[in-house]
């Protein structure tokens, strides 16, 4: 496997990580529409609705009894029925990307020349088999993060979040259908009989994990977690959100026998076009808000870790402390107006633009292709705000 490579950029200074849940990437109506032409192109080259990879999983028995006690959580503000819903309708395209950038990436690369273990005719729609079976596998590992990360903290549990017997049963369901999720997705591994495609995964899930408790290890409303700059910021994003993409990037070339070239190339379109992703979502609230618009973001956003290292420790609790109101919450309104008032924003289009350069150079290594040319309307989807 490739490790990430260090970050280009200095460490400046000490950021407080954590916030919010982010805002899904193109939120505004514009970026929406263009990711959705791009993705909606990008499905008919790889041969079908990549909306629907995950259904077989999610419409067998065991998963149809879960679904029929989450409807007790109707009413509730469980989390788990959000997710829920986005299997069945995801307007802006962001659940089954992984799997679709997979399956792109098998196609654009071909069959390899190095191997006579593979036939061109053993592929369909130019991809192999097992190829596709490894994007449903990245997607139901995805999702089952998805699921697990709803669990509600019924420590913060108040009476209009619905019955707390209702909380508590959504947490199990929410543990049941995660696990049982990743549980389909490890067998679908091991079928894949491939030792190396096993360790890439098995490693990704494990940096899910790390790159998940780090999110959670600090405190939104406190401001705790002293000592991230944006490389640091920039590693744990890798992790959280960028691991698993690049390493079955990677594990599509491994499946094909492709050399460790081609294999390398895949991993860093993964790895930058997930950095950019993340980095789009994070900037979404701060180039659509308007001048005094209420609206609300994470702490451990992009732009606000670029803010604190431009003003300093010193300054940054010193806003922190006049967007406090009275009841001693965050005025996310004044917050928002401190950040936008020096260059933490432009600093981030600035990292996101990087990241789409390097994605872009990146899928350069393999042949011209309608594909490729996807892949590429991808890479540069994501710098549209």
């Amino acid at each position: 496997m490739f490790p990430a490579p260090a970050s280009r950029l200095t460490r400046l200074g000490s950021v407080s990580l954590r916030g919010l849940r982010c805002l899904s990437l193109f939120s505004s109506s514009d970026s929406s529409t263009t990711w959705s032409k791009v993705v909606s192109d990008a499905e008919k080259i790889v041969g079908y609705p990549t909306s629907f990879m995950s259904l077989r999983c999610l419409l067998s028995d065991e998963l149809s009894n879960v679904a029929m006690h989450v409807r007790k959580l109707v009413g509730t503000q469980h989390p788990l029925l959000n997710t829920a819903r986005g299997f069945v309708y995801d307007s802006k395209n962001n659940l089954q990307m992984r799997g679709l950038i997979v399956l792109l990436l098998s196609k654009a690369a071909g069959p390899s020349h190095s191997s006579s273990d593979f036939l061109p005719q053993d592929m369909i729609s130019g991809i192999y088999p097992s190829q596709r079976n490894l994007a449903e596998i990245t997607e139901l590992i995805h999702t089952a993060f998805l699921v697990h990360r709803g669990i509600v903290n019924l420590k913060e549990w108040t009476d209009s979040d619905g019955p707390l017997k209702d909380m508590e049963f959504g947490n199990k369901m929410a543990v049941l259908s995660g696990d049982f999720l990743l549980a389909n997705a490890c067998t679908g591994l091991a079928e894949l009989n491939d030792t190396k495609v096993v360790e890439l995964i098995s490693s990704a899930i494990g940096d899910l994990v790390q790159g998940i408790y780090y999110e959670s290890s600090c405190s939104a409303e406190e401001s705790l977690c002293e000592g991230v700059d944006v490389a640091s910021w920039e590693d744990q994003t890798f992790l959280s959100h960028g691991a698993l993409l690049a390493k079955s990037c990677q594990a599509a070339m491994q499946l094909a026998k492709h050399e460790r070239d081609a294999q390398r190339q895949a991993y860093l379109y993964g790895k930058h076009l997930s950095l950019g992703h993340k980095l789009n979502s994070d900037l979404q609230p701060f180039v659509r808000s308007r001048l005094g618009e209420m609206t609300s973001f994470s702490l451990s956003a992009a732009p606000v870790v670029f803010h604190h290292q431009i003003v300093g420790n010193e300054r940054w609790h010193q806003q922190l402390e006049e967007a406090r109101t009275l009841r001693n919450q965050l005025d996310y309104t004044k917050l928002l107006a401190a950040v936008k008032s020096e260059k933490g924003v432009s600093s981030a289009v600035d990292l996101c633009r990087y990241h789409s350069n390097r994605a872009l150079e990146a899928i350069q290594a393999f042949p011209s292709s309608e594909a490729r040319s996807a892949l590429e309307n991808i890479a540069s989807a994501v710098t549209k705000f």
